[in-house]
């Protein structure tokens, strides 16, 4: 008789059974030397976007499941090895409808391919990939870090042009930790309020490399921080700076972005600048305010689970405005909305969340994304999302 394959409840069970006691394992034995942390979060996700004729409304379901591991091995005083991973768990609508959205978790852009599509049906997938494994040492005024790690330059709380390794995207609802990159970083701090780094992140392909210099000090109660470089066949140079301003939080990036070979390619130049204020009212309203300037931007079409942002073109308009806001609720509970317009595309974005602290080690969250635009605008047909879930932290 032929052996049936494992049901989908099967590999579930035995993936959280396997995954929830490795904390637990690791840590009983290599307790002196070894730090384990991490979470299992599981979701539904409800999509629905307004597409053209003769398709109409349209919405797909899917259900994920995600596990992250942070491993810390501290091998001498010296030198601490890094691994942090996700394992996720999908099914629904969008495997089954779409063929190609399995192909495009399954990507890795970094030097190493390390990503592992372990099982793959027609309605469900399973995929691990670590976003950090990396070698650290640390000793007086120099840090080195060889390996997969986020090298992160920016200094702004939601729009970095200043990221030119790994930028993450403010519409990525289920990932808190951010992507990294391949990289060589160095970095040596000179005095309390100073330091240079060097960054090399190398590519499949010797043109999409990524190398750059940072300097960072002080100026007049300033962090300034000074950036060049090459990025993906272009010359990159710019900085940012945040600082203080009768209680408000000031903070701002510019990048500069120049084909090294313009006769190449079709981009030419490009020209970035973010700039916000960010504080908290005397009844715990926190608030962040940003303007975003980026001259290429700009789409012909928007797709929101879809599109992917770059540090030389961060946004889907020329202009943005942002506004975020978080209040305490409740000891228990914390809510939040951000919402962004985008007068060149006559559109808005609105997500509002909430996050309840069910138990210790446990929340709960609720959140949305929503685009508003008008029948020209791109964001006409974007999508909108629905999420609930919940995560248990260990």
């Amino acid at each position: 008789m032929k052996p049936r394959k494992p049901g989908i409840f099967g590999l579930l069970f035995a993936f959280i059974f396997i995954l929830s006691g490795i904390p637990q394992l690791l840590q009983a034995q290599f307790s002196d030397n070894f730090s384990v942390s991490g979470y299992l979060q599981g979701n539904p996700v409800r999509i629905s976007a307004e597409l053209p004729e003769p398709f109409g409304d349209q919405s797909w379901m899917e259900y994920r499941l995600q596990n992250r591991l942070n491993v810390r091995w501290f091998a001498s005083s010296d030198v601490t090895v890094h691994w942090q991973m996700r394992t996720r768990f999908f099914a629904g609508d969008l495997v089954s409808d779409f063929p190609e959205y399995a192909d495009g978790i399954d990507i890795d852009d970094g030097l190493v391919n390390l990503s592992w599509m372990m099982f793959r049906e027609d309605n469900w997938l399973l995929h691990y990939i670590p976003d950090r494994l990396y070698a650290e040492w640390d000793r007086g005024d120099w840090n080195i870090r060889v390996g997969r790690q986020r090298v992160n330059w920016g200094i702004s709380m939601i729009t970095n042009p200043n990221d030119i390794f790994n930028i993450y995207s403010l519409y990525d609802f289920d990932y808190p930790e951010r992507p990294g990159s391949d990289a060589i970083r160095i970095q040596r701090f000179i005095g309390f309020t100073s330091r240079f780094e060097i960054a090399v992140n190398p590519s499949r392909d010797l043109e999409n490399s990524v190398a750059a210099m940072l300097y960072s000090f002080d100026l007049r109660g300033y962090d300034v921080q000074l950036i060049s470089g090459y990025y993906r066949e272009r010359f990159a140079a710019g900085g940012g700076w945040a600082g203080d301003y009768r209680g408000a939080g000031i903070k701002g990036e510019t990048m500069f972005f120049t084909d090294i070979n313009p006769n190449n390619g079709t981009r030419e130049t490009n020209f970035i600048l973010s700039a916000s204020v960010e504080y908290m009212f005397d009844n715990s309203l926190f608030m962040i305010t940003e303007f975003l300037y980026n001259h290429e931007g700009g789409r012909e079409e928007f797709m929101l689970l879809a599109e992917q942002i770059t540090p030389d073109n961060p946004s889907f308009s020329r202009y943005q405005g942002t506004v975020q806001l978080s209040y305490p609720i409740h000891p228990l509970v914390d809510g939040s909305l951000a919402a962004i317009a985008y007068p060149d595309e006559e559109a808005v974005f609105i997500s509002p969340s909430l996050t309840w602290s069910v138990a210790e080690n446990l929340d709960f969250r609720l959140l949305g994304q929503f685009f508003m635009g008008s029948d020209d605008s791109v964001f006409g047909t974007a999508g909108n999302v629905l999420t609930a879930s919940l995560t248990y932290n260990f």
